[in-house]
């Protein structure tokens, strides 16, 4: 009985501060993440948070910019989410027709998706008017593929979705707290074609050449 409780107690001190995983569920992640991949998540590298509070154990590393991180979103509960980290406290973004531009420089994005042309002004992105460089305007119409520039405030962060035509991301949602974040994504431990319609497809239609893959 006491190895079992020992085992169960190092089980679960390693799920909720050292390492957990994360299953792909939707494609807003295309092609860096598919659906059907399995993550590994590093928690102990920024921190985690100590479960029903806002508290975080501090990391061995910082949150960078081009992270793919895991996260609780604000925006509904029991819900993890994973996308891009591209906006930092104290950076401007931007976006204009699909190009991000971070700090007045359009950036060189290789993981991104685009695929759709429609782009409407869209009333959820509303809320970036308080953020607006230079202060709110009468006349800010943001859409899907052209908004800002927007000021990042202390302790918030700005995430995206690589594939940028099918991603609920900050652009919608708004910015996050930064003790909201969960960990790094590092590799994909497992892949199959959960879309397939053959029968048990973990079986019949795993990704091998996924498995293993470093996460960038």
């Amino acid at each position: 009985m006491r190895a079992l409780l020992l085992a169960v107690g190092l089980f679960f001190v390693l799920r909720l501060f050292i390492i957990q995983t994360f299953v792909i569920t939707s494609g807003s992640m295309e092609g860096t993440l598919l659906v059907g991949d399995f993550l590994v998540v590093n928690r102990a590298a920024i921190g985690s948070r100590i479960p029903f509070t806002n508290v975080r154990i501090p990391g061995y590393s910082e949150p960078r910019r081009g992270d793919v991180l895991v996260f609780d979103p604000h925006h509904e509960e029991n819900m993890t989410l994973v996308k891009r980290l591209v906006g930092m406290p104290g950076d401007t973004l931007e976006m204009r027709d699909k190009v991000l531009y971070l700090n007045g420089e359009p950036q060189d994005e290789p993981y991104v998706v685009t695929t759709d042309a429609r782009d409407s002004p869209d009333p959820i992105m509303v809320w970036q008017g308080e953020y607006l460089v230079g202060g709110p305007r009468d006349d800010y119409r943001p859409t899907r593929d052209n908004w800002g520039p927007i000021a990042i405030p202390p302790d918030y962060y700005f995430m995206l979705g690589d594939n940028r035509d099918s991603s609920l991301d900050s652009r919608y949602w708004g910015l996050l707290e930064g003790w909201r974040l969960e960990g790094r994504a590092v590799a994909i431990y497992f892949s199959y074609n959960r879309g397939s319609p053959r029968p048990f497809p973990w079986i019949r239609e795993i990704r091998g050449s996924r498995i293993g893959d470093r996460i960038r």
